[in-house]
């Protein structure tokens, strides 16, 4: 069991997400940064499916109710554990009572918490992941807040030290994409690529928004509601190009200009407001 002493910001519960349920306007959720969270469920000897937690930006204080291991990946930023400063990227005990204080990412935006057995909260729909625009599962966490935490699976600390994504989180971010399937709404394709972009201090889970050239349409008119997927670019009537992350809606009245790959979105994931984005298109590489 943990405690939650400080919540910070925005920390919510995530595993690898809610598939296979669109057709009931669920989204799929789950962890931005999924291999920053596979990569500390693997510190810990968890399997991949298990939940933990997704820390944005302002850190957060967790106790240990119980001797528990934990590891934290993700975005760069201060770890103390039991009052002692301590190595991100590797898994460590902590006793009964000692403090897990998981300060502000210094560079990046999201950082990630596994715990030996993971997160034991119930499951939705397949999953534990809180999703921040349907409500489903667990809420944001609170301060008094008691986290259950299962059996761990393997009885001893991995040694395995894990380089995270680090050192690819800062400077401008060049997203791959897939025009489509609605880029014939536009004048022209080609301002996606020439035009740099800045993500918007909006962004959340269930979109980056972003700033920039406004992209402009070819048609007028509406276009009626059809399936998005994450990694979707939707242009809204401004002209500033959106990308839907995992807590998207299932549809949208936009049209979309293209679609970012997915091993992409969770460098996207780690963008600071204020970070460079440009689009690469795979047909023009």
């Amino acid at each position: 069991m943990l405690s939650v002493r400080r919540p910070g910001p925005l920390t919510t519960v995530q595993d690898r997400g809610r598939h296979g349920y669109a057709h009931l306007g669920v989204s799929p959720s789950g962890a931005l940064d999924q291999p920053a969270l596979d990569a500390a469920n693997a510190l810990v000897g968890n399997t991949p499916e298990l939940a933990g937690l997704e820390i944005t930006l302002g850190g957060c204080v967790l106790a240990a109710v119980e001797p528990v291991t934990v590891a934290v990946t993700g975005a760069p930023g201060p770890l103390r554990i039991g009052g002692v400063d301590a190595a991100l990227g590797e898994a460590h005990p902590v006793d009964a009572g000692a403090e897990i204080e998981i300060g502000n990412a210094s560079r990046g935006l999201r950082r990630y918490l596994a715990v030996a057995g993971g997160i034991d909260v119930a499951a939705v729909l397949g999953s534990r992941s809180s999703d921040t625009l349907s409500g489903l599962g667990p809420a944001a966490l609170r301060r008094g807040d008691s986290l259950p935490v299962g059996p761990p699976l393997a009885p001893t600390l991995q040694e395995l030290v894990l380089k995270g994504r680090s050192d690819e989180v800062g400077g401008e971010i060049v997203l791959r994409a897939t025009a489509g399937p609605r880029d014939d709404w536009f004048a022209d394709l080609e301002e996606l690529v020439r035009s740099a972009y800045q993500v918007s201090p909006l962004s959340n889970r269930v979109g980056a928004r972003l700033i920039g050239t406004s992209l402009t349409r070819s048609r007028a008119g509406e276009l009626p509601s059809e399936g998005v997927v994450t990694g979707a670019v939707q242009v809204p009537a401004d002209g500033q190009p959106l990308i839907f992350l995992n807590d998207h809606p299932t549809t949208g009245g936009y049209p979309v200009i293209a679609v970012v790959e997915r091993a992409d979105l969770p460098l996207l994931a780690q963008a600071r407001p204020g970070a460079a984005i440009r689009f690469r298109l795979s047909q023009w590489t």
